[in-house]
């Protein structure tokens, strides 16, 4: 089973539509560039996980599937990564079964039983991805729990330089600041409200 950790240090803006299409053509990203992946978040039924700012997801892209712990690092996140089969993968999403190895033993550290996680639901994101000023400027635009949304992520190695070209990039093309969660914590907050609702 091949596995990775790395730091992931990323800046995030959520964009209105036309602002999602500006971007897109202003750095010539064309439809046939973006690709489709799916999410798939797991935690437990009262949120060990997000009350430690942290994630775990199993992601299905390019005939792949890859589970994902995201945990809070000095400087951006810490993402511990676990190759799966698809057998694998699917009883993570019937079970909540977590397979042995880095994830399991990081979780069992910070305290939170395997056996309570439960599979939460699917966010299906089109991404394209292009080299930007010496990072990766992301865009993305996601549909879960009937609704959609977009969103400009832009992945550096050096956090301060990558956020003056990130707040430059902004200004260039005239689009707000806007404080931005990721993905999941978007999701959990729809999941909730449906809850609510119901």
């Amino acid at each position: 089973m091949s596995h990775s950790q790395h730091i992931e240090i990323e800046y995030k803006n959520m964009l209105e539509q036309h602002e999602f299409e500006k971007a897109a053509a202003f750095l010539q990203v064309k439809p046939a560039d973006f690709f489709s992946q799916e999410n798939h978040y797991f935690d437990t039924p009262d949120f060990k996980l997000k009350d430690k700012m942290s994630a775990l997801r199993i992601r299905f892209k390019n005939g792949t599937y890859e589970m994902t712990l995201k945990q809070p690092a000095d400087e951006g996140l810490l993402e511990t990564n676990i190759e799966l089969s698809q057998m694998e993968a699917d009883a993570c999403m019937q079970t909540g079964s977590i397979p042995d190895g880095l994830i399991k033993e990081a979780l069992e550290i910070m305290k939170i039983p395997a056996a309570e996680l439960e599979y939460f639901g699917s966010l299906s994101t089109k991404r394209a991805e292009k080299a930007y000023n010496g990072g990766l400027m992301v865009l993305d635009h996601s549909s879960y729990l009937n609704c959609e949304d977009y969103e400009l992520e832009y992945e550096v190695s050096d956090s301060e330089k990558g956020k003056k070209e990130f707040i430059l990039f902004l200004k260039l093309l005239n689009i707000p600041e806007r404080k931005t969660e990721n993905k999941i914590k978007r999701f959990y907050r729809q999941k909730l409200n449906m809850n609510t609702a119901e």
